[in-house]
């Protein structure tokens, strides 16, 4: 009994020393290797802090890509999801309503062109990315909306789209954020 008591308290030190010692250190220390350290990749405009790349913020405006909806009003103190089903009704209701402001602002624009992450809120209601089919199926509003040749919005888009991580992991993905910088850049 004396064994499996030492063993236990053994094993025990040790996987407190793994999990909230060495574990947080390690994580701590590839943070410092991400952009803006560990602390978020800040995107500034003149000098002044306009958001963080990795934190969704709301567009509302058609001179403007929008991003992915947001369950929490992009609220990133309180992140989290609807936790309704597709089969739930008010749900079906929001994106049915999200599909007919989408059309409104978009002429030419079919329902069936619509990508799923323009109308469906990301599990974190945070999300910064939009797919490349998402932002390409925007560039005839904004253009219009600026006065400005969609071929030039439409280059402006692929300029910003950003590969699978190692070229497997992950979606194709646009940063809404950076891209209506640059966008605002080019007026």
């Amino acid at each position: 009994m004396k064994k499996n008591l030492s063993v236990s308290i053994k094993l025990t030190v040790a996987m407190i020393l793994l999990c909230a010692v060495v574990f947080p250190l390690l994580i701590s220390f590839i943070g410092k290797l991400t952009p803006g350290s560990g602390k978020g990749e800040k995107l500034s405009v003149n000098g002044k802090v306009v958001g963080y790349a990795n934190i969704g913020q709301q567009f509302t405006g058609d001179n403007y890509f929008q991003g992915r909806p947001s369950a929490v009003d992009y609220n990133a103190a309180s992140s989290a999801g609807s936790n309704k089903g597709p089969s739930n009704p008010d749900y079906l209701q929001v994106v049915s309503d999200r599909i007919d402001s989408f059309l409104a602002h978009n002429p030419g624009v079919n329902k069936e062109q619509i990508p799923a992450d323009l109308v469906t809120a990301s599990g974190s209601g945070l999300d910064p990315d939009i797919s490349p089919e998402a932002a390409l199926v925007q560039v005839y509003r904004v253009a219009v909306a600026r006065k400005l040749d969609p071929q030039k919005v439409n280059d402006l888009v692929y300029r910003h789209i950003e590969a699978p991580l190692a070229g497997m992991f992950g979606p194709s993905k646009v940063n809404v954020l950076k891209l209506n910088i640059a966008l605002d850049e080019i007026q």
